[in-house]
């Protein structure tokens, strides 16, 4: 009976030892599953944590860019006031350049348009003259335009006699049909030169060849007045004397010379510059 009772002991103490070791297995087990649940909790946390810190690190970023933005666009507003007042001061003074470049361009063409008719008219003075005098030798009758202004020029052998300044009987003759086309172009002044070579004058009834010089103008101009009717008024005589010659190397029978210079009027080319204000095509 005892033998029975320990042996039912011994088995109860066996069964209660298996049910306890069976339990620890399972809180093991079940601890072991919540630290693995801790520890991915944590790693969890510390990404969000590192998340968390980099969205406010890039938040901040944002908010220092928004701030620089808007401090530029009110840089750009004020800019863009500035720029429209440039602009506009800009566009003031380009109307007032281009105002004036058209006053310029009109003056020019005025310009233009008178020299263009002074032109014609120098051209057929020219023509009159050659046409009178055409019959001449070209060495000893030149016609020229220079610089808007019409020379003739004619040899003093064609005039006068050696040291002389009495104008000769064929020397009228050319003055004569000078003073043809001269009366004919009642808008022209005229100018008479006198020119002589470098050799001294000798002949003691004058003092040099400035005297000379001056004395063969004034026989011309005066000859034209009397015996051809040329409005004195019109009228100039100049002595050069030798200081004008042709050229210094030229031939001293061509420095020689009378020298009509044909003039057009101030007033008269100033009339052709307001004549060519009143054309429609300048208006």
């Amino acid at each position: 009976m005892r033998k029975i009772i320990l042996g039912c002991l011994g088995i109860t103490l066996l069964l209660g030892s298996c049910v306890s070791q069976k339990k620890y297995a399972d809180m093991e087990a079940k601890a072991k599953e919540a630290q693995d649940l801790l520890n991915s909790a944590t790693v969890k946390l510390n990404t969000c944590l590192e998340d968390k810190a980099a969205a406010t690190s890039k938040m901040q970023t944002l908010e220092d860019q928004n701030a620089f933005l808007k401090a530029n666009n009110q840089d750009l507003i004020n800019n863009m006031g500035n720029l429209t007042t440039l602009t506009s001061k800009g566009a003031d003074n380009l109307e007032k350049s281009l105002e004036s470049l058209k006053e310029k361009d009109l003056t020019i063409r005025k310009l233009n348009d008178a020299i263009t008719r002074r032109d014609s008219v120098n051209l057929a003075l020219v023509q009159s003259l050659k046409g009178v005098l055409g019959n001449l030798d070209d060495e000893d009758i030149e016609i020229s335009v220079e610089k808007g202004v019409v020379f003739v020029s004619i040899s003093d052998k064609l005039l006068f006699r050696s040291g002389s300044f009495n104008v000769t009987a064929r020397a009228k003759e050319i003055l004569g049909k000078v003073a043809q086309v001269v009366n004919n172009k009642p808008d022209f002044e005229f100018m008479v030169e006198g020119h002589t070579d470098t050799d001294p004058y000798n002949s003691g009834v004058l003092y040099d060849n400035w005297d000379l010089s001056v004395k063969r103008a004034t026989s011309v101009v005066r000859i034209l007045q009397k015996d051809y009717g040329v409005d004195p008024k019109r009228m100039t005589a100049a002595g050069r004397g030798e200081y004008i010659p042709v050229s210094p190397t030229a031939d001293k029978a061509k420095n020689r010379r009378t020298r009509i210079v044909v003039l057009p009027k101030i007033d008269q080319f100033y009339s052709m510059i307001e004549e060519g204000m009143k054309d429609p095509k300048i208006n």
